[in-house]
């Protein structure tokens, strides 16, 4: 039979659960769009950028059970999109990156976007492939999906030349999907035993849960309540863990953690440490104080021995390997040897005891995160999707907001890209339209995709965002503003955020003070609530730091030589009082 390559894509897309389709159509890429406007199970979205559609298609990978792609023109489309492929890729999500190509049949050079898109993206995608032939479109889809949905996801790009799209060509049939490569291998019998081993002889066992472990949420809490232990997490698996649980203890443990992780952990003699790669941002800038028992699960085996090294590694997939430790240690009879209702009752009264330091008095003229945090958590629905960007706000959120459902808040980590949560909040509001979705962005931030509002509006998304407004680059401001009371190009020019609003087609709401809280986030769901997206002005107020960033600034300036650490400080020390 023949068929255009066009059709085979599309084909190829639909047998693989594909629904959403992100990114601008180009001359390269023609074909395949008027195949998907026919498809009746693909609905192609199109984006302001094709930065906005990789992250779109970041946050539908992260939660849906489909695969997020984009369907990009070659050459300036993929590098307009890789800071959201590697954001993907350094994260560990799979996505679909499906480019179109120059014609190869004419003999042509110098075509218009001819470059080598294979080495282009090498660095921020598993794998790229270019089929040659009508007859190995398919095969090749199916086997990038396999490629991104196995072991530690990520990225696969697939280029389809001009040629195979327009034209028919002969194929054998038109397979169905059949996986070929196992998600993951089966947990070692052996070591499972001895990591429970290692726990039930522990006097204070603690867990330590990052995205890999999202479908594991269960078991963990099991084994949590088994061993009497604290239970931390990641900032990318930040809601993992169910706050609301009395052994979850906020984000990450030690110096740079909130005190009741620090509390918690603080006498930990066995680590068990799932789904995670002890990566900068997870470990507080390597200054993770994990001890020398540690209990390393993950499905890449890579990552372990990295920065800390492991007493126990098992890899595997985490639902599978924390389903066995749960049955190992129910077998040997592992119990919790400490007081849990005190370790229990410390950890919340620490809980309590930090919001109160950023609640203590309501603000007239600027808005408090502790008091916005606050209303915003008791007006969320439980299992609400909130997004968040790069910046101070991120850590605001991960300190002071609760988050019960895993997978329901997603955040840039590794690649830590500025410019994610507009698009990956439409995204998600997409994929459920009948959740509430927030987005939580710095004003830095949503100068880079705040237009992604446009793609909001026009399909009737109700998202709304939050736009933390200072008038400057937050996080940085602070990290130069401590050490150096410096402020070097982190001064944002005045932005109208109301002006966004305006060439979106979003409602436009501010929020000046903490006595304007409550009312304007009703306001702002209430519009959102009739299909139109909101986006609010947050006057905040950054003065008092997160404790993760007096801890990283600590954990690196006390490795630093005696002689840089008596320089730094005293430069700090001497602009902070002579100005």
């Amino acid at each position: 039979m023949k068929r255009t390559g066009a059709s085979l894509v599309v084909h190829a897309l639909e047998q693989l659960g594909v629904r959403y389709t992100f990114g601008i159509p180009g001359v390269h890429t023609v074909e395949i769009y008027d195949e998907l406007n026919k498809s009746q199970r693909i609905q192609p979205v199109l984006t302001t950028h094709e930065m906005g559609a990789a992250f779109m298609a970041d946050a539908v990978s992260r939660t849906t059970d489909t695969i997020g792609t984009i369907m990009i023109v070659p050459a300036a489309g993929v590098t307009h999109a890789m800071s959201g492929i590697g954001e993907a890729f350094l994260d560990g999500i799979p996505m679909l990156v499906i480019t179109g190509g120059v014609r190869r049949d004419t003999g042509h050079h110098y075509q218009l976007h001819q470059i080598d898109q294979s080495r282009l993206a090498a660095a921020v995608c598993k794998q790229t492939y270019l089929p040659r032939s009508h007859q190995e479109i398919i095969p090749i889809l199916y086997e990038a999906f396999d490629l991104a949905t196995s072991g530690t996801p990520g990225p696969v790009l697939v280029e389809v030349p001009a040629e195979l799209q327009m034209f028919a060509g002969e194929v054998d049939s038109l397979p169905d999907y059949q996986r070929k490569t196992p998600l993951a291998s089966p947990p070692d019998a052996k070591q499972v035993n001895e990591a429970a081993a290692l726990l039930k002889a522990a006097r204070h066992p603690g867990i330590f849960v990052g995205w890999g472990a999202r479908g594991a949420t269960d078991a963990v809490k099991q084994i949590a309540e088994l061993l009497g232990a604290p239970v931390s997490t990641t900032l990318q698996g930040l809601s993992v863990f169910p706050a609301d649980h009395p052994l979850h203890v906020g984000m990450g443990f030690g110096a740079f953690a909130v005190p009741a992780a620090e509390d918690a952990f603080k006498n930990c003699d066995c680590l068990l440490a799932v789904g995670l790669r002890f990566s900068e941002l997870a470990t507080g800038s390597f200054s993770l104080p994990v001890p020398k028992n540690l209990i390393h699960v993950d499905i890449n085996p890579e990552v372990f021995n990295k920065n800390y090294p492991a007493a126990i590694a098992l890899e595997g997939d985490a639902a599978q390997v924390m389903k066995d430790l749960l049955g190992a240690l129910t077998k040997i009879g592992a119990r919790c040897l400490g007081d849990k209702k005190a370790l229990a009752d410390g950890i919340q009264s620490a809980k309590q005891k930090y919001l109160a330091e950023w609640t203590e008095k309501k603000s007239d003229t600027k808005v408090g995160p502790g008091f916005f945090f606050s209303s915003l958590r008791k007006k969320l629905e439980p299992e609400a999707y909130v997004v968040v960007d790069d910046g101070h706000h991120t850590f605001l959120a991960a300190e002071l907001l609760p988050n019960y459902h895993s997978g329901h808040f997603i955040s840039p980590t590794d690649f830590n890209s500025m410019g994610y949560c507009v698009p990956a909040a439409v995204a998600t509001k997409l994929a459920h339209p009948d959740r509430q979705v927030v987005g939580i962005v710095g004003d830095g931030a949503v100068l880079m995709t705040g237009l992604e509002l446009l793609t909001a509006a026009t399909l009737n998304l109700g998202v709304v965002i939050f736009v933390f407004y200072d008038g400057t680059l937050g996080q940085i401001s602070q990290f130069q503003k401590i050490p150096l009371n410096r402020s070097t190009c982190t001064v944002l020019g005045e932005m109208k955020v109301e002006g966004i609003a305006q060439a979106t087609g979003a409602a436009y709401l501010a929020m000046h003070h903490d006595g304007e809280i409550d009312g304007v986030i009703d306001k702002a769901f209430e519009i959102a609530k009739r299909g139109q997206p909101v986006i609010v002005d947050v006057k905040v107020d950054y003065s008092k730091r997160t404790r993760f960033t007096k801890g990283v600034l600590m954990a690196n300036l006390s490795r630093f030589a005696l002689g840089d650490k008596v320089r730094f400080i005293g430069r700090s020390i001497i602009r902070h009082v002579f100005g």
